[in-house]
């Protein structure tokens, strides 16, 4: 005999995800919009590269998978990422120079990139005004 699956009770507590750490660090990398998409994540990738050196707690730990593979050391919080045009990036790069932000800059004859890492309220001045990428 087959029952029909039970209806959880109206005093049942409702599953819900645990919340996403909340960091008192921000990363952020800034790309020139005008770059074609390739640029774009070749830039991202090398100044997340820059910014993995930034302090001695920036990086998570190596893990490993059920099966037992071993896997390398990620950045321990997400990073954002944002599109500016060429005089926004100008004055992204200036505040994050003028706040002593550890910062990473991509710069082949034109500024293209730049990536900082520093208390989220100084990040978010920083970026103040640029628009995330997607």
């Amino acid at each position: 005999m087959t029952t029909a699956p039970s209806t959880p009770s109206a005093t049942a507590t409702p599953r819900t995800a645990p919340a996403a750490p909340r960091f008192d660090t921000k990363i952020a990398v800034i790309v020139r919009e005008d770059l074609a998409v390739w640029q774009k994540l070749n830039v991202t990738a090398f100044l997340a590269s820059g910014i993995a050196h930034a302090s001695g707690d920036i990086m998570g730990k190596r893990y490993e998978d059920a099966s037992g593979h071993d896997y390398l050391a990620l950045l321990r919080e997400p990073v954002l990422c944002y599109t500016a045009d060429a005089g926004a990036l100008t004055r992204t790069h200036a505040r994050a120079l003028s706040r002593a932000v550890p910062t990473a800059l991509y710069d082949s004859l034109d500024l293209v990139g730049l990536a900082v890492y520093g208390p989220r309220g100084i990040v978010d001045k920083i970026t103040k005004g640029l628009k995330l990428h997607g």
